[in-house]
């Protein structure tokens, strides 16, 4: 590997026994992106340009990482989310597609006035900062974890966002999440907690399931809505008249989470898809 044009095949050489080609690609061009600040369209112009030698180790480190399935976002420490470049270190979930879907959702149901918004279990804050970049309100983000609020935070500062975090166990935690600093009632709670089955372990890839925090993916198959249970009691006590609960879902379970928000006095319950056509999405107002 000498030059630019080395670059692609040296990585589908090296990771093609680990990983799709598409996948390989898409790893090659993050990884020139990071390290040589180049484009996808740079690496054409460039392709005779000579790599120096620092830039050829950075690389060669990248691949031996990916080879023991380490997400290419904890490779850089960064990913986008909804057009904007968050933190992503371990401790703390890793963003994804179709959690964009569900902030798009909720910023286009509530562009109109100025609400008191709360996100429960942030993980990286990529919700409720991203809600908050484009909503008027006060916003608010709970997590039990301390090593995800920590990259929450960082992500609030690299976005010059104006978010308030607090450490909170919504599980065990006695009151309605009314902790220093927090409004007592909100109009908007959001939530994408815990929902993969324990039993759902075997099917995941292993740069998941070896590297990202199993606390904010999975749940006891004999206890699957613990966390949709107690979210949903907490909000019907600290959400206001019409207020709106969002939750992503496991797609299994559309028809359960519905019937379990209906019994609590949830109304005008509305289950989405997300591109891919799976159940995804949730949205409940409080009566």
């Amino acid at each position: 590997m000498k030059t630019i044009s080395d670059i692609l095949p040296f990585f589908l050489s090296e990771l093609q026994v680990f990983y799709r080609e598409n996948e390989i690609k898409s790893f090659a061009y993050i990884s020139i992106k990071h390290i040589l600040n180049m484009s996808k369209s740079d690496t054409i112009i460039h392709s005779k340009k000579i790599l120096e030698e620092d830039q050829i180790l950075r690389i060669k480190s990248s691949i031996s990482s990916l080879k023991e399935y380490e997400p290419i976002q904890y490779i850089f420490k960064e990913t986008e989310f909804y057009k904007r470049e968050f933190y992503c270190m371990y401790g703390a979930l890793i963003p994804r597609p179709e959690t964009e879907e569900l902030v798009d959702w909720i910023i286009r149901d509530n562009k109109e006035t100025k609400k008191n918004y709360l996100d429960v279990g942030t993980g990286s804050g990529c919700i409720i900062i991203s809600l908050c970049n484009n909503l008027k309100g006060n916003f608010t983000g709970i997590d039990v974890s301390r090593d995800a609020l920590r990259v929450a935070i960082s992500n609030n500062d690299r976005n010059e966002t104006n978010v308030n975090f607090e450490c909170v166990d919504v599980l065990n935690y006695e009151e309605d999440f009314s902790v220093s600093n927090l409004n007592d009632k909100y109009d908007v709670i959001v939530s994408n907690p815990p929902y993969v089955l324990n039993s759902e372990k075997e099917q995941m890839q292993k740069n998941v399931l070896d590297w990202e925090p199993h606390i904010a993916l999975f749940v006891e198959d004999d206890d699957s809505f613990i966390f949709y249970n107690r979210i949903a009691d907490r909000a019907s006590k600290i959400l206001n008249k019409k207020g709106l609960l969002y939750f992503e879902i496991n797609e299994r379970f559309g028809k359960e989470i519905i019937e379990l928000l209906e019994k609590k006095g949830f109304v005008n319950i509305e289950l989405k898809k997300d591109i891919n056509d799976k159940d995804r999405m949730i949205k409940a107002m409080w009566k």
